[in-house]
C-alpha cells in the first residue's frame, strides 16, 4: 500500500517541474528503483493511472530501471552485487554483510511538451 504515497510524490514532482517548465504536458516519467527496494513496479503503474487522470501528467508513460544490489562484505571487504536475494559472500562465504546501494528508489527524470 505505500506504492500509493510513492506515487502520489512522483506526481507532486513531475506536476511542479512541468509547470514550473511552463509545459503542456508530461509524457514520459523515468524511474530508477534498487533491487532491494520494496517498491513494486505494476502497483506504481496501477496507482498512477489512477490518480494522473485530471492532471498535467494524464497519458505519460511510466520507464522503470531496475538497478542491482551492491553489496560490501564486511570480513574481507569484497564488493559484489545481487540481483534479488541475498547471498553469502563469494568470496569468503561470510553472511557479515552490509548493503552499499540497492534498496534506493528516485524520479531519473520527466519529458514534456512545451
Amino acid at each position: 500500500m505505500h506504492e500509493l504515497a510513492v506515487t502520489q510524490s512522483i506526481l507532486e514532482i513531475a506536476t511542479r517541474h512541468a509547470t514550473q517548465a511552463k509545459a503542456r504536458r508530461v509524457t514520459d516519467i523515468y524511474l530508477v528503483i534498487g533491487r532491494l527496494s520494496s517498491i513494486i513496479d505494476d502497483s506504481v503503474q496501477f496507482y498512477w493511472d489512477l490518480i494522473s487522470k485530471d492532471t498535467i501528467c494524464k497519458g505519460s508513460t511510466l520507464h522503470f530501471e531496475r538497478k542491482p544490489a551492491e553489496i560490501i562484505c564486511l570480513e574481507c571487504s569484497t564488493e559484489f552485487q545481487v540481483e534479488l536475494e541475498i547471498n553469502p559472500c563469494p568470496n569468503c562465504g561470510s553472511l557479515k554483510l552490509k548493503v552499499k546501494s540497492g534498496d534506493q528508489f528516485w524520479l531519473e527524470s520527466i519529458e514534456i511538451e512545451k
